[in-house]
């Protein structure tokens, strides 16, 4: 039997990782986006500067997933029904988005966003593609109770899920009605319901 060879340099530290993360998240809603440094988040969190290169590419992508990735983490949930399966991710996405970090967070990464193509291909891959991903879980099931016609575009739909949430929430600036991601998920199953 071969072992495959090890890696380079020493194993990352989730602690440290973990750190890093909150640091952020605080530190954008303290100081806001703008006069958020990576050096603060690195003192803050107790590392080297080098120990947050080796990981994020700067700023942008260290507070995206400071900020916003929740969600994508959040256990699957599995209600029986396709309207309740999304009105359960959409409330997740709600509740992202109403955070004091991501009002700090979001108009700053917008702009870079808009000013770095690379970076909007980095955010893609690795945080937005295996987020949808994971989520296929629910079509799937929705598909295998009717629900749902196989060709669905599962990409669109979390698209059009998601951009409402951001849209109601980070662009308009509407404090989220409690029923609101119940509304976008019916919304949004009667649109894709098997017919």
């Amino acid at each position: 039997m071969s072992r495959s060879p090890a890696g380079r340099g020493r194993p990352r530290d989730q602690r440290s990782g973990a750190a890093i993360i909150e640091a952020a998240a605080e530190l954008v809603v303290e100081s806001g986006y703008a006069a958020m440094s990576i050096g603060a988040v690195a003192a803050r969190a107790g590392v080297g500067k080098d120990t947050i290169y080796r990981r994020w590419s700067g700023k942008p992508e260290l507070v995206y997933e400071a900020v916003f990735t929740t969600a994508d983490t959040a256990d699957l949930p599995d209600t029986g029904t396709l309207e309740g399966d999304l009105a359960a991710v959409v409330q997740s996405l709600v509740e992202e988005f109403s955070t004091p970090a991501a009002a700090a967070a979001l108009p700053g990464l917008l702009a870079d966003f808009a000013a770095t193509p690379e970076l909007r291909g980095t955010i893609r891959s690795r945080f937005l593609q295996p987020a949808k991903q994971r989520l296929i879980a629910v079509f799937d099931r929705a598909a295998q109770r009717g629900e749902t016609g196989a060709d669905l575009p599962v990409d669109l739909v979390l698209d059009t899920l998601a951009g409402a949430v951001f849209f109601h929430l980070g662009i308009i600036g509407e404090r989220p009605r409690p029923d609101l991601a119940r509304r976008i998920a019916a919304m949004a199953a009667k649109g894709i319901e098997a017919r």
